[in-house]
């Protein structure tokens, strides 16, 4: 295995010494009795459906990443700016490290309202002298991915909710970019069929219990989303019917 095509995290696995109980969260996720993944592209996703886990265990690894629950970078890890919650699953977890990143960030799509309030409260120029606030929802996601995305590790859940198709695109032109010099490794937790065609990624599905990887064209949401605009009228006869 080439440090060049994994330079940071090689694989996640469940810890011998911890237990969690199946009959409570997140304990009772499908996967998380023997759970085992081996990473050995720069890009992974995770796809799923809602409920599946794939944003839990990514919080959980940005929690063994050191980086802060709610988001951010470890500048940020005291800030509390959005909730305190705390990763059980990262507790059952061990999270393996060929070398530790110089930069690291969490990007929740959840929480960038309450982290735009916190830039402005704090005054961080690192991510440029118009607060964020002042910019439409997708421009604000863009501005911190391109004014805070170097070289490094970076977990992004659910990045596409407030980017348009196009603003997509630019996005992953980025995360080429920052792949392409071998010094960046992405995970992401997405429903994006857009995103998921990034060339030679790795994506692991949440929909069958024990987690696997499949093929882009495996994926559900390539396939509702060939199907349904290659064939709107035929959807649509199903949806209304309901």
């Amino acid at each position: 295995m080439s440090t060049m095509n994994v330079p940071f995290v090689t694989f996640v696995t469940r810890r011998d010494d911890q237990t969690l109980d199946p009959d409570s969260f997140p304990g009772c996720l499908p996967f998380a009795s023997d759970l085992h993944l081996d990473f050995d592209s720069p890009v992974t996703f995770f796809v799923g459906e809602n409920g599946s886990g794939k944003s839990t265990l990514l919080e959980a690894m940005a929690v063994l990443a050191r980086l802060p629950i709610s988001g951010g970078s470890q500048n940020e890890l005291d800030a509390k700016f959005a909730f305190e919650e705390q990763s059980e699953l990262a507790n059952a977890l061990r999270m393996a490290f060929i070398r530790q990143p110089k930069d690291r960030f969490f990007f929740r799509a959840e929480t960038q309202a309450q982290f735009a309030s916190h830039l402005d409260d704090v005054g961080a120029s690192r991510y440029g002298t118009k607060s964020l606030h002042h910019m439409s929802h997708g421009e604000a996601f863009l501005a911190i991915m391109n004014l805070r995305f170097e070289h490094g590790l970076f977990l992004m859940d659910e990045p596409e909710s407030a980017l348009s198709p196009q603003r997509q695109l630019t996005l992953l032109a980025l995360m080429h970019k920052l792949v392409r010099s071998g010094q960046s490794q992405f995970f992401v937790a997405t429903h994006s069929p857009i995103l998921l065609t990034y060339p030679g990624a790795t994506i692991i599905s949440f929909d069958f219990g024990l987690l696997e990887r499949i093929k882009l064209e495996e994926t559900s949401h390539y396939q509702i989303t060939r199907d349904l605009l290659n064939n709107p009228e035929m959807y649509w006869r199903h949806l209304a019917a309901e």
